[in-house]
């Protein structure tokens, strides 16, 4: 596994452990990286890259999911699912020069290791959208 879908799959259970616990991003960030003693500074750095994005710009984040996600609520969506996609999203706002193509597959990679079938395609549904949405707004 590269180091970028490891950077991925890390901000994903940050995620997920912030928005099932409740708890605060610094809080989640520091036991969570208590627990991980082996991980390099270059994933570590992408990953908490990652979700700082995710969560300092959850707001913007969450609305254009679902702007995207025709009839479903954030709340309505599969944790893992709605977490996935906020990483994604986090990534195609603060990282542009990454393609669009590559954050959307690694997502879906990412989306068929710990999510369903029926969720990888709902996931790409709603970040080919989102993408495509946010390189008219950049034109």
């Amino acid at each position: 596994m590269g180091t970028r879908r490891k950077s991925r799959e890390l901000a994903l259970q940050m995620l997920f452990q912030a928005d099932m616990g409740g708890q605060e991003a610094a809080d989640v960030r520091r036991s969570f990286w208590s627990e991980r003693d082996s991980v390099t500074a270059d994933v570590r750095g992408f990953a908490d890259d990652l979700f700082r994005v995710a969560t300092d710009r959850t707001v913007e984040i969450d609305g254009l999911i679902e702007r995207h996600a025709e009839h479903w609520r954030m709340d309505r969506m599969a944790a893992v699912d709605r977490n996935l996609l906020r990483a994604a999203v986090a990534e195609l706002l603060g990282f542009p020069e990454t393609p669009r193509a590559v954050i959307i597959n690694e997502a879906l990679e990412i989306a068929r290791k710990f999510s369903s079938p029926e969720s990888v395609q709902f996931i790409n549904g709603v970040l080919d959208s989102v993408g495509r949405d946010l390189e008219k707004a950049k034109a």
